[in-house]
């Protein structure tokens, strides 16, 4: 009998609900220090999982969760930037 294959889980940084990788958006800073979002999820860097809604970058930012998350400060200018990259891969 074949097992199922395991799903691995991450939590949101802004609503924390548990969800299967593959529907979470990986928002990773780079060794070099550059912040993205990365929608392949295997860019090397330290990584922070959000759920693809403006409402959950939205709580993260208030409570600077994801400046915690990726153990750096983040300017305004990124968040907006990361704003629209959310809201271009939730297009596709």
């Amino acid at each position: 009998m074949i097992k199922p294959r395991k799903v691995p889980l991450r939590s949101c940084v802004g609503c924390f609900a548990q969800r299967p990788k593959k529907e979470l958006l990986r928002i990773v800073r780079s060794p070099e220090g550059e912040i993205s979002v990365d929608v392949g999820g295997k860019k090397s860097g330290r990584g922070a999982y959000i759920c693809p809604d403006p409402e959950c970058l939205k709580k993260a930012i208030k409570a600077r969760r994801l400046e915690k998350s990726l153990e750096c400060g983040i300017d305004p200018e990124i968040y907006g930037r990361l704003e629209a990259e959310i809201k271009e891969a939730m297009g596709k």
